[in-house]
C-alpha cells in the first residue's frame, strides 16, 4: 500500500434522479467502493482509522467528502482519487480518507457548504482544522470554481501549516465553528427515524444515504418548523467572494482574478493579482477558506486581510456593507428545491431577459419572473394545483411589482409568510393578465 490513505469526500446531491436511474446510482456507489478499496490508496468510509493512522505516522489527514452520483466535480474527484500527477506526490504525504455519506458525520468538526458535491478538509491528528477545499456556483458545472491545480496548492499549504503547527494553534481555532444544533445529521428532527449511522450495502445503499444537501435542508427546517425566521446565514450560506466584488482564481489558493467596478472590494483597494494570505486572522488555503470566514462574519463590519502584492505584504480591510449576503445567488443550490417547495409551490423561476421584457413592454426594474419549470408531483405540485403553468411570467406579488430575483423572492417569502398563507399573484400568459394565489407550504 502506498503512503497515502483515502481522502474523505462528502457532497451534495443535485437532482440525482435527473442524472441517472436508481439502478445506475446503486451501481455507481457500489463500484466506487470496490474500485477505491482495490486500489488501496484510500481509507474508505472509516474516519476513526484515518485519525489512528495520522497519529501513528505523524502525517496530516486529508478528509474528502463526495456525493458519488452527482456529476458536478466528477472530473476533479476522479483526478484526486486516481492520483493525478499534479497531486500524487503531495497525496503521499497525507493520510487520506474518502467519505461518501453524511450518515454519522461529526457536525462539530465537519461544518462546510453542504451544497457541495465535493468538499475536503485538511486536519491535524488532534482534530485541528488547517483548512477547507470545495467551491461551486453552478448546478452541474464546476470548472470555473475548482481545479486540480488549486487542490494541489491547498495540499501544499496544508503541509506548510503542518510542518510549523506548534505555536499556530490559536490562529487556527476560528477554523472550527460553534457547537452544532445536533451531533450527527440523523438526529435532525426532519431526518430522525429515517436513517441510521451507516449505509446499507446489504440492501438499497443509495436509499440509506443522507446526502449533504439534506443537512442544509434540515438546518433550515429547524427554524421553519418552529415558526422562527430563517437567519440570512442559513438562507445564504457560504457566500462567494464575488458578493463583495472579488473573483478568485480557481487554480490558486486565494489570488484575485478580478475586482468588480464600484464594489466594496474596489473601494477597499484590492487589485487584480493580489494574493490573500489571511482573512480575519485565519490562513487561507483555498476559496472555501474565504467562504468560511465570510459565512461566520457579521451582517456588517470590516474584516482584516493580509495581502501579498509585488512581493510585499500589506493589510487591507474587506468591508461588509448592509445586506451583503443577499447579493448571492442561491438558486443553483440543491437545497433551493426545498425552498421552492415552501415558497414557490415547486416553480423554478428565471428573470426575464431584456429583449423579452421589451417585447412584453416590461421595464428592466420591475418584477418579471418566468416559470421555467412547474413541479408535477407531491408538495412540489402546489403551484400547478393552484393554476400556474410553465411559461407564466410573475409580474405582481401582493400588488407589488418590485423587482426581485428568484433568490430574493424565495428568501422574502420564507420569512415574511407562513405555511398556509395564500399570496395574490398576477401572471402574464399569452399576453393576458391572470390573477392566481400562490400557496405557502
Amino acid at each position: 500500500m502506498r503512503p497515502c490513505f483515502p481522502l474523505i469526500l462528502i457532497g451534495a446531491s443535485l437532482l440525482i434522479g435527473d442524472v441517472a436511474s436508481a439502478q445506475e446510482r446503486e451501481k455507481k456507489v457500489r463500484n466506487d467502493r470496490q474500485a477505491v478499496e482495490e486500489a488501496g490508496y484510500w481509507i474508505y468510509n472509516d474516519l476513526p482509522r484515518g485519525f489512528a493512522e495520522a497519529k501513528k505516522s505523524g502525517k496530516p489527514l486529508l478528509v474528502a467528502l463526495r456525493c458519488i452520483p452527482c456529476e458536478a466535480c466528477a472530473q476533479l474527484d476522479a483526478q484526486i482519487v486516481d492520483r493525478d500527477p499534479v497531486v500524487r506526490k503531495l497525496l503521499d504525504q497525507f493520510v487520506c480518507v474518502r467519505i461518501v455519506q453524511a450518515n454519522g458525520l461529526d457536525l462539530s468538526l465537519f461544518q462546510y457548504d453542504y451544497d457541495q458535491s465535493f468538499a475536503a478538509f485538511f486536519l491535524n491528528a488532534d482534530g485541528t482544522i488547517y483548512g477547507r477545499f470545495g467551491t461551486r456556483s453552478h448546478e452541474t458545472e464546476s470548472a470555473r470554481d475548482v481545479s486540480v491545480e488549486g487542490f494541489a496548492q491547498a495540499l501544499a499549504g496544508a503541509l506548510g501549516i503542518h510542518q510549523t503547527f506548534r505555536g499556530k494553534e490559536p490562529e487556527l481555532l476560528a477554523k472550527r465553528g460553534p457547537a452544532p444544533q445536533v451531533a450527527v445529521p440523523e438526529e435532525f428532527p426532519s431526518l430522525k427515524g429515517r436513517y441510521t449511522a451507516a449505509l446499507d450495502y446489504q440492501g438499497n445503499v443509495v436509499k440509506s444515504c443522507i446526502h449533504c444537501h439534506q443537512v442544509g435542508e434540515a438546518l433550515r427546517l429547524v427554524y421553519r418548523e418552529s415558526g422562527k425566521p430563517i437567519p440570512d446565514q442559513v438562507l445564504f450560506p457560504y457566500p462567494l467572494p464575488d458578493v463583495v466584488g472579488l473573483t478568485l482564481d480557481p487554480k490558486e489558493r486565494a489570488r484575485v482574478a478580478a475586482v468588480a467596478a464600484g464594489s466594496s472590494a474596489e473601494k477597499d483597494g484590492y487589485k487584480t493579482g493580489d494574493k490573500l494570505s489571511s482573512l480575519a486572522g485565519q490562513p487561507l488555503l483555498s476559496i472555501a477558506d474565504v467562504q468560511w470566514v465570510l459565512h461566520n462574519a457579521g451582517d456588517t463590519g470590516s474584516l482584516k486581510a493580509q495581502v501579498l502584492r509585488d512581493g510585499k505584504t500589506i493589510e487591507l480591510p474587506l468591508t461588509l456593507e448592509s445586506g451583503w449576503r443577499r447579493r448571492g445567488n442561491i438558486s443553483w443550490r440543491a437545497t433551493s428545491w426545498d425552498l421552492r417547495r415552501m415558497t414557490t409551490g415547486g416553480m423554478r423561476l428565471d428573470d426575464l431577459p431584456a429583449d423579452t421584457r421589451r417585447t412584453a413592454e416590461l421595464a428592466e426594474d420591475v418584477l418579471a419572473l418566468r416559470a421555467r419549470h412547474v413541479g408535477e408531483y407531491g408538495a412540489h405540485a402546489a403551484a400547478k394545483n393552484a393554476g400556474f403553468i410553465k411559461g407564466d411570467v410573475l409580474i405582481e406579488i401582493e400588488g407589488s411589482s418590485q423587482h426581485r430575483t428568484e433568490s430574493q423572492l424565495m428568501a422574502w417569502l420564507a420569512n415574511a409568510k407562513r405555511p398556509g398563507d395564500r399570496i395574490p399573484v398576477v401572471v402574464l400568459r399569452d399576453g393576458n393578465r391572470i390573477k392566481l394565489e400562490l400557496p405557502m407550504q
